[in-house]
């Protein structure tokens, strides 16, 4: 909702500066080419995923960049400081995600109704409620489905007797019996949609539903607002951004009501006058935005006390935010938001975004999130530890002290190489899954919708009795 007053407060005072500093890099055609193109938020969901898979391996072998600093009066290492600490920066690339979504799916219907076909955004809208669904359901059944039978087989032996942290918490060891295994297969699909509950065979699947809330939301508020002006929309979505706080601190959600309709908000600012207004000066605006909401999203979860910069944000949000208990999801997510709108106003960053390798890490980027965890629990386990022997360690558990044998974490350069391996094969696996695996995905889709609507379009709860 900042975004609005943003745009406004620096209107007047840039009107006055130096031409000199407002000199565009690339010419007019090609700035109002880019102003008119959205596909710069597939290239930044392709940058998110990467990085949540980024995440996963700092977690892995680096725990010590979840913090800002090892203590109060330590000095940080160089991947602790603000900006280069975004690897590790998981919740803040997860807040892009449904900031994203609220964007993407918002831009059709918003473009719709400003043009004043009402009825058509309407009528996408109701569709869209179902493809929604079928669309995050049957890819994350899939995805549990192979990760499962690789856990049946024992691939996650090695990852589960590891010193890599995070592989080592995700990998669940093979149920007794088969008939075990299916329930727990069972239960996992479960766990998946249930609130505040993780899918044991693929832990990531935690925030899919909070993608699918998130999507309700956005539905339901263009349902309310489609048919209002733009000023007035605008008005609403601000007040459901506020309530959202409320909802985030009653039901314990990651932020995804401020997320959904932040996005919503950017797409309706995206499709007004004020991005090419503001376009000649984007070259002074947007690096400082920029900058402003990398650091923002580089807020800690863990420990922000430990450096200057975090701390400061810490006492900040104590007095002046809601959600005080939340700081580690909202400084990240206001960040998020306002690099979103820092592009939303540049168009060197949507070209910057919009190149073919990020748009095609947009493409794949909901694979890469679905198959990423089985990727890293099997071939960069085998990878990393190969021809490792189990080591006898100490480890402290609920502060007991137990000996227990695990493969030990490698040199840099072992890991380095590991990790090459890793995004060798992924991102394959990736492009396949995109290419062969969703049309799958989409035909069964578009069956539940020939079923569940009407050939002529029209909208039933029960069947109608023919005359």
């Amino acid at each position: 909702m900042f975004a609005v007053y943003a745009v406004k407060a620096f209107q007047r005072p840039l009107a006055k500066a130096s031409p000199i500093l407002l000199s565009p890099i690339l010419d007019e055609k090609a700035q109002q080419n880019a102003l008119r193109d959205s596909t710069w938020a597939d290239g930044l969901r392709g940058v998110a995923a990467v990085m949540v898979v980024a995440s996963h391996l700092v977690l892995c072998f680096a725990r010590q960049l979840v913090f800002p600093c090892c203590n109060e009066f330590g000095h940080p290492r160089f991947f602790q400081r603000p900006i280069l600490r975004l690897p590790a920066q998981g919740p803040a690339w997860v807040a892009l995600f449904f900031i994203l979504s609220g964007f993407v799916n918002a831009l059709k219907p918003l473009k719709l109704a400003r043009g004043g076909n009402t009825e058509a955004a309407l009528s996408g809208l109701a569709l869209n409620s179902v493809r929604r669904t079928f669309r995050l359901v049957l890819p994350a059944a899939a995805a549990t489905f192979i990760s499962w039978t690789m856990c049946q087989a024992g691939a996650y032996d090695i990852a589960r007797r590891s010193d890599a942290y995070w592989i080592n918490m995700t990998s669940p060891a093979p149920s007794p019996s088969w008939t075990d295994a299916v329930e727990d297969f069972f239960r996992g699909l479960k766990a998946t949609w249930s609130f505040l509950s993780e899918n044991p065979y693929d832990q990531p699947q935690w925030a899919l539903v909070y993608l699918l809330q998130g999507s309700i939301m956005i539905i339901g508020a263009l349902l309310a607002t489609v048919s209002l002006s733009p000023r007035y929309r605008i008005v609403t979505l601000m007040a459901l951004y506020l309530c959202s706080f409320d909802w985030t601190y009653k039901f314990g959600d990651p932020l995804v009501g401020m997320n959904v309709f932040g996005g919503v908000i950017l797409a309706e600012l995206s499709l007004s006058s004020w991005p090419a207004k503001l376009s000649r000066y984007s070259l002074l605006i947007s690096p400082v935005l920029a900058t402003v909401a990398l650091t923002l999203m580089s807020y800690p979860m863990d420990a922000p006390h430990n450096a200057p910069w975090s701390n400061a944000l810490l006492k900040f949000g104590e007095r002046y935010l809601p959600l005080t208990h939340e700081l580690g999801r909202l400084w990240p997510s206001l960040g998020a938001q306002l690099l979103a709108f820092s592009v939303i106003l540049s168009p060197h960053l949507r070209c910057l975004l919009s190149q073919p390798i990020l748009l095609w890490l947009g493409k794949v980027s909901f694979p890469i999130y679905l198959l990423h965890g089985t990727f890293m629990r099997t071939l960069f386990a085998w990878v990393l530890f190969h021809n490792q022997d189990l080591t006898m360690v100490l480890e402290n558990v609920d502060g007991q002290t137990y000996r227990m044998e695990k493969y030990l974490l490698p040199g840099p350069l072992w890991t380095a190489l590991s990790v090459a391996v890793l995004f060798a094969a992924m991102l394959p696996a990736a492009h396949v899954w995109s290419v062969k695996i969703e049309p799958w995905f989409g035909w069964m889709t578009k069956k539940a919708e020939e079923h569940m609507f009407e050939n002529d379009g029209s909208r039933v709860i029960l069947p109608v009795k023919k005359p």
